[in-house]
């Protein structure tokens, strides 16, 4: 009879936990599972601001191709100016999404080194660039499938090498230009002083998740100009068109994607 109250006891202790644990909140999950969601679709889209230099490939300055093997001696701190940068991106799947891109700055010509100092050819130009572009991601942070990452919490929870990603761009755009000629104006060859020009950059990327929102990067990226015109003077020996760099210092924000699918802009 004790055995039978005591099998009786243990059998609604048991019971009663049970029911206790039923209706606690379950825990959350630290690391994905088969059945879990996919993080980075909660954050599909990015906003993206950088500050970055130029380097512009014109017909004024530079060395003629005999002088100069790969091109390399035709980088010089003389054409270095600024561009600023703004974008929006939207992730279609894990790896590959799309972008609009906006930059603006100024690029410089000068023919104080090069093949054609006593020329004494310089320009500035100030310009916008558009641009549609599309990200394949080589490379991907592993905070993307952590919960703690995603919940805000900083890097030192990830080995370094696991927060990168690696990434290449293309796409289409084109560049509104002005001109200023700060030397006389050339007596050979022709010059425009404005206009608008398709472009197709080229780039690649490397940024680091410095938490589930925030990430901090470096792009560089080659763009091809359909025009010859971008430093406003093209000589007669001329036999190809404009060529430029962009290297950038990006930070971005990850916003919030709605049930609707829609960037929600409560940062938070």
């Amino acid at each position: 009879m004790v055995m039978k109250k005591i099998a009786f006891s243990l059998l609604i202790i048991i019971l009663i936990t049970n029911l206790t644990e039923a209706q606690l909140p379950k825990p959350r999950r630290f690391a994905p599972s088969s059945s879990a969601p996919e993080l980075w679709k909660l954050r599909r889209y990015e906003l993206t601001g950088g500050i970055g230099i130029t380097q512009f490939f014109g017909d004024i300055g530079g060395y003629s191709i005999g002088k100069n093997a790969l091109g390399f001696r035709d980088f010089s701190f003389m054409h270095t100016r600024y561009n600023f940068t703004a974008a929006l991106s939207y992730r279609i799947v894990s790896p590959f999404a799309v972008r609009l891109n906006l930059s603006a700055g100024t690029f410089h010509a000068t023919d104080s080194r090069g093949s054609n100092e006593m020329r004494a050819f310089e320009s500035k130009t100030s310009f916008f660039e558009p641009s549609l572009l599309g990200e394949y991601y080589f490379i991907k942070s592993k905070g993307e499938s952590s919960y703690i990452f995603q919940k805000g919490k900083r890097v030192v929870l990830l080995p370094l090498l696991s927060t990168l990603n690696l990434y290449g761009f293309t796409g289409i755009g084109g560049i509104a230009y002005r001109v200023n000629f700060t030397s006389p104006m050339p007596l050979t060859g022709t010059t425009r002083e404005s206009g608008f020009a398709p472009i197709v950059p080229v780039g690649i990327g490397v940024s680091m998740a410095y938490s589930g929102k925030t990430n901090f990067g470096l792009e560089l990226t080659g763009k091809y100009a359909f025009s010859d015109y971008l430093d406003g003077y093209t000589s007669n020996f001329s036999k190809a068109n404009d060529v430029y760099y962009f290297l950038t210092f990006t930070f971005s924000y990850k916003l919030p994607t709605t049930y609707e699918g829609m960037p929600s802009f409560r940062f938070r």
